[in-house]
């Protein structure tokens, strides 16, 4: 260990300790099961918006993005273009109504919607995939990143932020986490802000140079224009792809739904995801800045962690030290408040799909539920932590795109759905992402049309969800529930329109 990764280690035990301490101090609020898994439905937008930005800004936001932008241009800006994105449909399309379904979980939503005991365990089934598939790459970005500012091996990394993310999930479910994510949410934007204003002010200091002004890193050329592919039709294609996860995957993200699910009634809900829009945009202002003035100070080979190096290149000396701790500390946040999350969403699916028909009930189910969701994807990172972290983001986006989305908008807001057809859209969807998710975790080239539509497929996997949804769901239009038009009438009625009508019942 050397003196300049004093700083960072200090900043990376501070993060743990504050994030523990304020997780424990939310342990005296949880008390009953509704806290553990829905904060018991009390959570104000504001509070809840600076939770979800802090879940939802994971690895890939805090690393990827600066790193895409630098490797291969100002193309990559549809990342964080369609992650923001996402949730303006998700406040058009299903926040409210989805909060006033009641429901606890994304299978809880299923079953109460289509009356179904096999789509509520085809959806369990699919959180955990899904979540599983997300924690995977927040474990191994927390391995590259110790290694990166500390020197630590590999697998210190995962086991540190499982631990940390185990015990605060275990203490006070939703209720604890979401005090946790709001305060990481602010750290991570101070960790992203205040380097960028430093090397701003240095790169203007120094002239402000382009990057063919700088040895080392030589003409961008064609790189900076065609980043998704060789271009031509397959480059095209992926970028149209890319979008299409990035911007219907959010709605189907299990720790970003859940999150709806804590506000007290619909209107909250929809002024929940207006505040998160701001917050996400604000945020996402910062990677690219990175990405840019790593253009003119970093090699080639510093993309993947180019955030944690860079305020070393530009600033130096001890204030690139301190820099370089705080976004160390940033990125330790991300990791634990996006594992956070996800942990939450998978625990609830375990406990209540799984554990909880055993002996075990209640709390318990979902702290044991807890250990699972967390300890399978920490396992498999230590395993394999030679995997793309941003592909394997991209990936669960595209599996929740073609899964989730096409549930969420018919049962929301078609009254023919059936369970049939529900279950054959999910399948449909699911294998045909996974199929993307086998051949893209097994193989990095993408030279052949089939390649290509096999490392990106939400572009066509999210048509054939849908559908194969409404198809067979107009094949069997004897199975449309009989509870639909009431169900629907509850999703779509404001709160205080029923109480006035005396519409509404305890949730």
């Amino acid at each position: 260990m050397t003196g300049a990764e004093v700083p960072s280690i200090v900043a990376v035990v501070l993060v743990a300790v504050a994030t523990l301490a304020i997780g424990t101090w939310g342990l005296r609020f949880s008390r009953t099961t509704s806290d553990f898994f829905v904060a018991s439905r009390t959570v104000r937008p504001a509070l809840n918006a600076s939770a979800i930005g802090g879940e939802y800004l994971s690895a890939a936001s805090f690393l990827g993005v600066a790193g895409l932008v630098m490797a291969f241009g100002a193309d990559m800006l549809w990342y964080p273009v369609g992650w923001t994105a996402g949730y303006l449909l998700l406040l058009a399309l299903v926040a409210a109504p989805l909060r006033r379904s009641g429901a606890y979980t994304l299978p809880d939503f299923a079953e109460a919607r289509l009356g179904s005991a096999r789509v509520r365990a085809v959806c369990s089934v699919l959180v955990v995939a899904i979540g599983w598939l997300y924690l995977f790459p927040q474990f191994q970005g927390a391995g590259l990143t110790l290694e990166a500012a500390l020197g630590a091996p590999r697998w210190v990394g995962p086991v540190v932020v499982g631990l940390v993310v185990l015990v605060n999930v275990m203490s006070g479910g939703m209720r604890s986490i979401t005090f946790v994510q709001a305060f990481q949410y602010w750290l991570k934007l101070t960790a992203l802000l205040v380097p960028a204003l430093a090397m701003v002010l240095v790169w203007v200091g120094d002239g402000a140079p382009n990057p063919t002004d700088v040895a080392g890193v030589g003409d961008p050329g064609p790189l900076w224009s065609l980043p998704l592919g060789s271009g031509g039709g397959q480059g095209l294609y992926l970028t149209y792809s890319l979008i299409v996860a990035t911007f219907l995957g959010t709605m189907g993200l299990p720790h970003v739904v859940v999150r709806f699910y804590t506000n007290p009634d619909g209107r909250a809900a929809r002024r929940t995801t207006l505040v998160v829009l701001a917050l996400l945009g604000f945020f996402y202002l910062l990677p690219p800045v990175y990405g840019a003035l790593g253009r003119v100070y970093a090699a080639s080979g510093t993309a993947d962690v180019l955030v944690l190096e860079l305020p070393r290149l530009v600033v130096g000396g001890v204030g690139g030290d301190l820099l370089t701790a705080l976004v160390t500390g940033g990125a330790f946040a991300a990791f634990l408040s996006t594992s956070s999350g996800l942990s939450i969403a998978v625990a609830g699916v375990i406990s209540q799909d799984v554990i909880g028909r055993s002996e075990h009930s209640g709390v318990t189910s979902f702290r044991l539920g807890a250990v699972v969701a967390v300890v399978v994807p920490c396992v498999l990172a230590v395993a394999a932590p030679d995997v793309g972290v941003a592909r394997a983001v991209g990936l669960a986006f595209a599996v929740a795109a073609s899964t989730f989305c096409p549930l969420l908008v018919l049962g929301i807001w078609w009254r023919g759905l059936t369970p049939a057809g529900a279950i054959a859209g999910l399948l449909a969807g699911f294998v045909g992402s996974g199929t993307g998710v086998a051949y893209s975790l097994r193989s990095s080239e993408a030279t052949s049309w089939l390649a290509v539509l096999l490392s990106q497929p939400a572009a066509w996997s999210v048509p054939l969800a849908f559908a194969t949804m409404w198809s067979v769901s107009r094949a069997t239009p004897s199975q449309v529930p009989r509870h639909t038009p009431r169900f629907l009438v509850r999703l779509h009625t404001p709160e205080d329109l029923r109480l006035e009508r005396g519409l509404e019942r305890h949730v």
